[in-house]
Formats: C-alpha cells, sequence, structure tokens
C-alpha cells in the first residue's frame, strides 16, 4: 500500500509579498478561491490568513475571516480549513520607544489571537511555540501566553498544529504536551529557512523529527527556493508536506506562481516518489479532527 502525505496549501500568509506576484491573494473572495483552487489541484488543508482588503496588509478583522471560512465551506470542496493564530505578534526594536516598539509593531494578547479560532471552529489552527528573531523585528510568543492559547484551543476543540521556527520551539512544544495542554496525537510543523530560525535542511529536519514524542505526525516546509526541496525531504522522511504562496512565490526561476500550480508541482512530486495525498476525510479521520459542520470528532 502506498503512503499517504497530508499536504497544506499557505495560500496568502501576511508578507510583504502582494507587490511582488499579482497572484498573492488579498481580499476574503480571494483567499477563499485560492483555497478552493487548491483543493481542486491536490491539497488537504487551506492554510489561511486574513489581510486588509485596502492595504493588503495583516488584518485581524473576524468578519474578514468569517467570509473567508464561509466561502470555502459553501464550496463544492471538502478542504481542511487551518486559520492562523499567530496574528498580532510582530515587535520592531526602536530605539526611542524600546519598550512600546516602533512604527509597524502589531501585539495583540492570547485571547485576541485565538478570537478567529475560537469564533470559526476551523478543523485545526496553527499555535507558534515561541518567540524568533524573524528578519529585523522579533515575532514575541511568550511561554506563559503560549499556555493560554493552548488552554483556548483545547477548550474550543480544534486540532493545533505546533509551528517550530528553531529548535528550541520544539522543546517547549513537548513541555505543553508534558502540562496536558495538547490533546490526541500533536502535530507540528518544521517552519525552516526562516532569517534568523531554523535552516531548511535535511539534518535539521532529521534533528526536530528525532525529538518528538513517539505519537507525534509532523510536516516541514522550507522558504523562497527551498520550497520544493524540503517538501520532498520531509516526505522522504516520513513527514506531510506543505507548500503555497505564504512561503514561496515562484514557480520556477523568473515565473511568478499560483497556489494551484505550487500544489500540482507538490502532487507530481509526491506520485513520482510513490506517495499519494491524502484526501481531507482521511486526514480528518486520522489526525482526529473536527468534523467540518460544527460537530464533534
Amino acid at each position: 500500500m502506498k503512503r499517504k502525505v497530508l499536504l497544506t496549501s499557505a495560500v496568502t500568509g501576511a508578507g510583504e509579498t502582494t507587490e511582488k506576484n499579482p497572484h498573492v491573494p488579498v481580499t476574503p473572495k480571494e483567499i477563499a478561491e485560492a483555497a478552493i483552487e487548491s483543493a481542486k489541484a491536490g491539497a488537504t488543508v487551506a492554510h489561511v490568513h486574513a489581510r486588509d482588503p485596502k492595504t493588503g496588509g495583516i488584518s485581524h478583522d473576524i468578519e474578514h475571516y468569517r467570509e473567508i471560512v464561509d466561502r470555502i465551506r459553501e464550496s463544492e470542496t471538502d478542504i481542511i480549513i487551518n486559520i492562523t493564530s499567530g496574528g498580532g505578534g510582530d515587535f520592531i526594536p526602536s530605539l526611542n520607544t524600546p519598550a512600546a516598539g516602533g512604527t509597524g509593531t502589531d501585539m495583540q494578547p492570547p485571547h485576541e489571537r485565538h478570537e478567529p479560532v475560537g469564533e470559526l471552529l476551523p478543523e485545526m489552527c496553527t499555535l507558534d511555540c515561541g518567540s524568533t528573531n524573524f528578519g529585523n523585528m522579533v515575532y514575541l510568543s511568550p511561554t506563559d501566553w503560549l499556555r493560554d492559547q493552548a488552554k483556548l484551543i483545547q477548550e474550543s476543540g480544534v486540532k493545533p498544529e505546533l509551528e517550530c521556527f528553531d529548535t528550541g520551539h520544539v522543546r517547549f512544544a513537548n513541555q505543553l504536551i508534558k502540562e496536558g495542554l495538547i490533546d490526541g496525537n500533536p502535530m507540528f510543523q518544521f517552519c525552516l529557512g526562516i532569517p534568523w530560525g531554523a535552516e531548511a535542511d535535511a539534518e535539521t529536519i532529521l534533528y526536530m523529527k528525532n525529538r518528538l514524542p513517539e505519537n507525534a505526525h509532523w510536516s516541514a516546509f522550507g522558504i523562497g527556493r527551498m520550497q520544493m526541496p524540503i517538501a520532498a525531504q520531509s516526505a522522504m522522511l516520513g513527514g506531510n508536506v506543505r507548500v503555497g504562496l505564504e512561503d514561496n512565490i515562484y514557480l520556477k526561476k523568473g515565473v511568478m506562481a499560483r497556489n494551484d500550480q505550487l500544489v500540482d508541482k507538490a502532487v507530481h512530486m509526491l506520485h513520482g516518489n510513490d506517495i499519494e495525498v491524502m484526501s481531507p476525510q482521511e486526514a480528518r479521520e486520522q489526525f482526529g479532527l473536527r468534523n467540518p459542520d460544527g460537530g464533534g470528532k
């Protein structure tokens, strides 16, 4: 029997990519359509952020998330929805206002980061498992805040995907599990190649994988040109796969991608290695996800 993997399409993110690639979706309608197109191309999961339709920047507006989720759920696709809970963690250091941060600082406490998840109840959500230098800013997720978020996610019945941008994040995710804040078999995501987090290479994947609980599921993604190499390495090492315009805007050198094209490329890569992609329903059953109608597991 062929091995099957969960394939996630991270359709937009919150980075400054909209002016670089015209295919990066911005409005709730465009983001939902990108998720639906990814589903038709073979994706199991759509990972979504909301953007401000006027500026293209990050949006925390629950109504933007509601429109995205409603449009996906009303479509003919069965794709699993994974909402970010990592918004509102951007701290821009400033010498003039070191305590408050500089222009562009965007901080939310745990209950605000959780609001779209708790209100809309997707099958999955992310939980960023620590702070990290992220380019020239600092992404802040203090450990006590993460405990609060983990408890809120647990109470909602949504499955958290434990996002690990560096090796210490795996240690803290394991601590959350030890403290009983993560139910069932945990799901980890290794987020590789982001300046200045964990390196995007097979050695790092193996280091992180070897520190997971025995019952853990995991995935890995790389950014930019490392998206497809890490997708292939993750699949071959027993993990799941993520692609999409959040992490990489090119189909190949000089050619701007669409989300469905990246999904299609990943599907063909997996098939070439005798690996199949899970259907959404297969993934719901394997990973113990809540039903899309809002019912129990």
